[in-house]
Order: structure tokens, then C-alpha cells, then sequence
């Protein structure tokens, strides 16, 4: 069995040399990895990896910034399959490590056991977070499984959990959709329970390296207008935020210290953490002191109020909203009322014409009987 990844990836030099690591010791044959034009040591730990690594690295580069991941992941992917022979496909990012939920199997492991005939199928996608950090990544820290309501999610300026991303075996015709979340593959099967497949996902790492991301990432939509997400998009939001200058705030709400992360919605979650140690791999990339205490405690206040901000604005917005559409419908009844109006005079008009008519109709027929009983008359006392 040839087991295959593809990852697009730029500017992600705090945590590629962990994902690469971890992704050889849990089997994977063949890394098929294109360069998104990085400025920041990313093209250079994939270039050294390429000429070192033990399993085929397909080295690719493209500069070009119009978010066409999903052009790009598809060709990947494909190419696993008819240049590298893959039976299995993981499309991922590199903030992204899939884990059997059955923490004693590998990847590979579990992908040697599951049927082909599932074809395709989506695992959970599970953000991990931790205290806040300014720069520099250690996944050592983020090691709380976030499982806060949808509504504890709103308070604090996020819209929901991660969606799942896909999972398929190798095609030469496969389609993979933007964010790796859908494939155009019929599904088969799903795979067992005790084969059960997840995502530890680690989006914010540092302010530092989330920054960036947002701004990358907003200036490839700007230059993409094939490419332009909802307005509720997630990073598009992130990007104003960024420009507003107010992202941290929100930024500082997503994190949590040990004591507020076991006293809310998370669960603890280090074998990731104890895997990567017990394989020799480092999860620690230049992490800077995390930030003061009492300096993410006014991010927090800030993001709170900047929450509470936005929620008062859709309020105020939904009731001008519910005005405006209140101002229409009044508009549309006068309009109503007043074509109506005009309606019922035109009719007024033609009745009073048609009681006119009718009038002088009458009065002809009067004057005629009148003439002709004249007539009748006439001719009787003629003849008498």
C-alpha cells in the first residue's frame, strides 16, 4: 500500500519541520508539497527536507498568490495518485496532524486495514489551544481539545468549530474543494469505528505567525476576484480586523491559561505532544516567553468589549433592518392604497359619464315620444 499527503503551504516555518517529522514517522510513502512562494525559511526547510527525507518528496513551487488551492490540491492529488501511486490520499495544511482517535495505531495502520471501497469520507477537525503567545510555536502549550458551545463560541468572536476535511483513495479524476473539505468522489462506506480517523488542528499558534496568516491570506482574495468568499468568511473577517487594527483583541479571547481551559469546555489532550517526543521530534520552534499576564488580560477586556461591540451593532443593524422592511411594506400599502384610490375615481368618473349619457339618452327618447304624440295629434284634429 502506498500511502500519499499533499500539502500547499506558505509562511509556515514555526511548524513545518514538526508536521514533516510527524508525518514520516507515521508512514506516510510520499509527501507531494507545492511552495506557495514563502518568504520566511519555509521554501528552504522543504528543499533541505526534499534532498534528506527516506520517502519520495514531489517538491513543487508556485508564487503565485490568488487563493487557487483547490486548482492546486487537485493536481497534487491526482498526481499522488497517477505519478506516485497512491492508494490513499490525505489532502492537509501544516497547521493540521490527523490522528487515529485509537491513540495506539498509526496512520498507516489504520489505512492498511481500511476497506477501498469506503472511497472518500471526512474526519472531524478539533482546534487546540493554550495560553497566548507573541512569536514562535510549542505545541507543548496547546494541548486543550476546544469544545466550547456554538454559544460560547459567538462570546467570543468565533462562528463555529472547524469543518471536516476529506479523505479518499487515489483517483486520477478526483476534484478537491478549496480548504480541503470535499472531494468530487461518491462516497462509499464509512471506515469502522475502532479505525476512526481526526484532526488535531493548530491555528493559532502565536499572534505573530496568525497576523501574517490573516494578511496573506486577505491580500490573495483581494488579487483573486474569481475567488471571493462570503463576507462571513472566517479570514476575510479576520483580515478587517487586522486592518481595523483590532484583530488581537479577538485574537486574545480564543487562548486560555490551564486554570480557565479546566474549568470550561475542554478536555486535556497531550499524545500528540507524547508521541512527538517519544519519536525525537522537537515540538518546540523559537518560542518567545508567552505574553505577560497582565498584558493578555487587557487583550481579553479588549476583545470582550470588541465582542460585545458587534454584537450591539447586529442588533442595532437587525433593528434598522426590521424598520426598513416595516418603511416598505408601509410604502407598498400606500401605494396600494393610493392606486386604488385612483382606480375607484376612474370608475366614479366613468359612472358619472355613463349616468350623463344615460341622461341625455333619456331625454332624446322623451322629446321623440313627446314629437310623436305631437304628430298623432296633429293628424287626428287635421281630420276632424
Amino acid at each position: 500500500m502506498t500511502l500519499a499527503v499533499t500539502l500547499m503551504v506558505r509562511d509556515e516555518a514555526d511548524v513545518l519541520p514538526t508536521w514533516l517529522a510527524y508525518h514520516v514517522a507515521q508512514g506516510m510513502d510520499v509527501l507531494v508539497v507545492t511552495d506557495n512562494g514563502s518568504v520566511d525559511g519555509t521554501r528552504e526547510i522543504l528543499e533541505q527536507f526534499a534532498a534528506e527525507s527516506p520517502v519520495v518528496v514531489d517538491l513543487r513551487h508556485d508564487p503565485v498568490h490568488r487563493k487557487q488551492q483547490s486548482a492546486t490540491v487537485t493536481r497534487m492529488a491526482r498526481d499522488a495518485h497517477t505519478v506516485h501511486g497512491a492508494d490513499w490520499v490525505v489532502n492537509a495544511d501544516a497547521d493540521e496532524f490527523l490522528v487515529a482517535k485509537d491513540r495506539q495505531l498509526s496512520l498507516r495502520e489504520v489505512f492498511t486495514r481500511l476497506d477501498p471501497a469506503v472511497r472518500a469520507f471526512v474526519v472531524p477537525v478539533v482546534n487546540m489551544v493554550g495560553p497566548l503567545a507573541d512569536h514562535g510555536v510549542d505545541l507543548g502549550q496547546l494541548v486543550w481539545r476546544d469544545e466550547r458551545t456554538d454559544a460560547e463560541l459567538r462570546e467570543v468572536g468565533l462562528l463555529s468549530h472547524p469543518t471536516g476535511n476529506s479523505i479518499h483513495v487515489g483517483d486520477p479524476e478526483v476534484a478537491v474543494v478549496q480548504g480541503n473539505h470535499l472531494v468530487t468522489m461518491a462516497a462509499g462506506d464509512a471506515p469502522a469505528e475502532e479505525l476512526a480517523l481526526e484532526v488535531l488542528h493548530f491555528p493559532w499558534r502565536s499572534w505573530r505567525q496568525y497576523a501574517h496568516r490573516v494578511e496573506i491570506a486577505g491580500l490573495a482574495y483581494e488579487s483573486n476576484p474569481d475567488a471571493q468568499p462570503s463576507p462571513n468568511h472566517h479570514g476575510m473577517r479576520d483580515y478587517r480586523r487586522l486592518r481595523a487594527g483590532t484583530l488581537k483583541g479577538y485574537y486574545a479571547l480564543r487562548h486560555v491559561t490551564a486554570e480557565e481551559a479546566a474549568g470550561g469546555h475542554f478536555t486535556a489532550d497531550d499524545v500528540l505532544v507524547q508521541y512527538l517526543a517519544g519519536h525525537g521530534i522537537d515540538a518546540l520552534s523559537d518560542m518567545g516567553a508567552p505574553v505577560p499576564a497582565a498584558e493578555a488580560a487587557d487583550l481579553v477586556h479588549l476583545g470582550r468589549g470588541l465582542v460585545e461591540r458587534d454584537a450591539e451593532i447586529e442588533r442595532l443593524a437587525a433593528e434598522v433592518g426590521s424598520l426598513t422592511e416595516n418603511k416598505a411594506l408601509l410604502e407598498n400599502a400606500v401605494q396600494h392604497t393610493q392606486a386604488r384610490a385612483l382606480d375607484l375615481e376612474l370608475l366614479a368618473n366613468q359612472r358619472e359619464e355613463q349616468v350623463r349619457a344615460f341622461k341625455a339618452r333619456k331625454v332624446v327618447r322623451l322629446a321623440d315620444q313627446a314629437g310623436d304624440r305631437a304628430r298623432v295629434l296633429r293628424q287626428r284634429l287635421g281630420r276632424s
